[in-house]
């Protein structure tokens, strides 16, 4: 190992641990990282490592924090109108049953959580959960922790639908459309959607003796349609995007499109929400609303953390990672060293993932699951890397739900209800989320290798 190689571990090393101890200061981790690596690259202490700061931008993916940035934007103004509580409104009067509304709600959060972010997802539904336990009189716990858990799995089925989604995109060079084709192949809306099923099935046994009837017939009046067609126009507007190639894909002569495509498509949609709103309203207050509702969190931590990866890329962490798990399955390059490397790349994702967030891991496991597949296609060995990348994305976002503390959702669905007086303990979360995860993640794991091996 050289001394590069040796020192960008350690620093990446101590990164990963503060970005970890210190929640509330990550971003702050992450770029003070950025810069250190930066720097040293800069000075050249480090015999054959040079990292300047042009080459720590050119790390920057701006089409993710583009899309993340304008995805959210247009989220917040869609929540604002009120048609998410209108649509909850109507689903619910058409169950019968507590038991039906726990799972009809789930599915629902699930839906939207495809297209919409998993946090904003549980932020519009669970008000609406809460108001119909409170009319039945039972506790919303267990109807919380469902929609929850639910967003948080169906966040990988698109492009548009989780940070981490948007991630892989990227790394394994997919556009919306290949989340439900990829190369003739059932991609993970299907596959995600298959886990999704299964997990319903879950729901029912366990809330299988509640039987309490509804009867609930109120509904939100929404005024303002316009938001929830921006929404719809935004996602549209990705899919015909995914049909034009980007450069490296586009055959000699064929118009290609810029690799920020997606990013101002969503930033787009979301300026124009935001510039009629305020024409509408005769004020700059809900431009600014909407300013401090994004998640600068998540943007500045992936920001450092892209410029962190580039470094350790350059010297040589990433191979030395991925050498690493290719050891555990003995060194061997063939069909059953490439499924026991499969299995450890999903199992051990599940199990980091249920304690901590997955955006940093899924953000330095993607170059790792590259090299890896590398190895085995330079090593005769000819695999599909999407079945390493699938199942990264399998076991780091729906691992999350494990936990109280594995995913955002989980913690957003938490502080709800203890702002309405209920203290969900470990054990009362994970009495519904380890099956319903278990379930998910076995059917996804079995899915991805049968569908991509």
């Amino acid at each position: 190992m050289s001394t590069a190689t040796l020192c960008a571990l350690i620093i990446f090393a101590v990164t990963y641990i503060l970005v970890f101890s210190l929640e509330k200061y990550r971003p702050y981790v992450a770029v003070c990282s950025a810069l250190l690596f930066m720097l040293i690259g800069s000075v050249g202490i480090l015999p054959g490592f040079s990292y300047g700061l042009a080459d720590g931008v050119r790390e920057i993916d701006w089409n993710v924090l583009m899309m993340i940035a304008g995805t959210m934007g247009t989220v917040q103004l869609f929540i604002d109108s009120g048609m998410p509580q209108l649509m909850s409104d109507i689903l619910i009067s058409k169950v019968s049953s507590v038991k039906w509304m726990i799972l009809v709600m789930s599915l629902f959060a699930g839906i939207i959580s495809a297209f919409v972010d998993n946090v904003a997802t549980v932020l519009m539904i669970a008000p609406v959960a809460i108001a119909v336990c409170k009319k039945l009189g039972i506790s919303p716990v267990s109807t919380i922790i469902c929609i929850s858990i639910s967003s948080n799995l169906q966040g990988a089925a698109t492009l548009v639908g989780d940070t981490t989604s948007i991630l892989l995109a990227k790394a394994a060079g997919l556009d919306f459309m290949d989340f439900f084709f990829v190369e003739g192949k059932f991609g993970m809306f299907w596959i995600t959607e298959a886990g999704a099923f299964a997990a319903a099935l879950i729901i029912l046994i366990m809330f299988r003796k509640e039987n309490q009837k509804i009867d609930m017939n109120s509904r939100t009046h929404v005024e303002d349609k316009v938001p929830t067609w921006l929404l719809l126009a935004t996602v549209l507007c990705l899919i015909l995007a995914s049909f034009v190639p980007y450069k490296d894909a586009a055959a000699p002569g064929q118009f290609y499109k810029p690799d920020i495509t997606n990013g101002l498509i969503c930033m787009s949609f979301f300026l124009v929400g935001l510039i009629r709103q305020s024409v509408k309203d005769r004020s700059a207050e809900t431009a600014k609303k909407a300013f401090r509702e994004l998640d600068y969190y998540t943007i500045f931590l992936l920001a450092g953390l892209f410029i962190v990866i580039g470094a350790i890329k350059k010297a040589g962490v990433i191979d030395l990672l991925a050498r690493g798990i290719l050891s555990l399955c003995g060194g061997e390059i063939g069909r059953g060293a490439f499924f026991l490397t499969y299995t450890i790349i999903v199992w051990m994702s599940v199990l980091i993932s249920a304690f901590i967030d997955n955006i940093p891991y899924t953000a330095t496991m993607l170059p790792v699951v590259a090299s890896l597949s590398a190895f085995f296609n330079d090593g005769g060995y000819a695999c599909d890397p999407n079945v390493l990348f699938f199942g990264l994305l399998v076991g780091a976002t729906l691992g999350g739900n494990l936990t109280p503390v594995g995913a955002s959702a989980n913690i957003a669905g938490i502080g709800i209800l203890r702002k309405e007086g209920h203290e969900v303990k470990p054990k009362d979360f994970m009495r519904y989320s380890v099956p319903f995860t278990l379930t998910a993640v076995t059917t996804g794991y079995l899915l991805v290798w049968l569908i991509f091996s």
